[in-house]
């Protein structure tokens, strides 16, 4: 039976490319931009199969009634894919008020909107899996992307909390954690901060060595097959790594968090006080 799936972020990277292979398959997409001529090619190709949907995930009222579209349209929603969001590179000193508003408002704001408009029609269905796409950035954190950092890990809370309180209700959750991927997302997606503090120059220089080595950047397309069986599964997982370079770093931060907290295991006892 094929799915309704509303994918957020759909004029280009994981989302256009995502959107694409479920159109292929049968399936039936919403997919929203906030130029939504990025959509124009696959709207000639799938036709009725999708709809196109203007959309800046940063207003709340344009969320709810965006989500009202797509389910007047379509009459239900089975799978939400939360991918709308932008890094923000610098460092956290040089990042100005606004860039750091600005981050958290399409990266956190705009998931949570997103999400609270196609709950209502989720608990209806008493069916549902939403879909987010974070980082293994929510997971750890690396020099440089402090405020996407930041976002990524309140992203995280968010969409298990979510998870605690609807899994009765039917509704799934999944939190997809890349590495990163040969998108536009470190490209024309990405905004930079200021670089004017020399004492920060050490740490940019050692990031840019990291972005020479084409290994570190997965394919997107092989993304493709990984996200149709998660939406596929009768369980999926809460979260999944994609990438291998995200799967090495956090196997190794898991490890060395637990080698931490067993270590200190008597002074975190000792500090509940009876």
């Amino acid at each position: 039976m094929s799915k309704i799936v509303f994918i957020t972020g759909a004029s280009k990277g994981f989302g256009k490319l995502w959107a694409e292979a479920l159109l292929k398959r049968g399936d039936k997409v919403a997919a929203s931009a906030r130029n939504i001529a990025a959509l124009a090619e696959l709207k000639a190709a799938y036709g009725d199969n999708l709809l196109a949907v203007e959309l800046d995930v940063n207003s709340r009222e344009n969320v709810f009634s965006a989500v009202n579209k797509i389910k007047d349209h379509f009459g239900r929603i089975d799978v939400l894919i939360n991918n709308a969001g932008f890094g923000l590179f610098g460092t956290t000193e040089e990042t100005s008020e606004q860039q750091a508003r600005d981050q958290m408002e399409t990266n956190f704001f705009g998931s949570l909107w997103v999400a609270q408009a196609v709950l209502p029609i989720m608990r209806a269905q008493k069916s549902g899996h939403i879909i987010q796409v974070s980082s293994f950035l929510g997971l750890t954190t690396i020099p440089l992307l402090g405020l996407y950092n930041a976002s990524k890990f309140a992203v995280e809370g968010l969409i298990e909390t979510i998870g605690s309180e609807t899994a009765h209700l039917g509704i799934k959750t999944t939190l997809i954690e890349p590495n990163g991927f040969a998108t536009d997302w470190a490209g024309a997606s990405a905004v930079q901060t200021s670089s004017d503090i020399t004492d920060y120059e050490p740490v940019r220089a050692a990031f840019a060595a990291t972005g020479d080595n084409p290994d570190t950047w997965g394919k997107p397309e092989a993304t493709v097959a990984p996200v149709l069986n998660i939406i596929d599964s009768e369980n999926p997982p809460k979260r999944i790594l994609f990438g291998k370079i995200a799967y090495q770093v956090i196997n190794d931060v898991y490890t060395k968090r637990l080698e931490d907290i067993q270590g200190w295991k008597e002074v975190s006892i000792a500090a509940h006080g009876h």
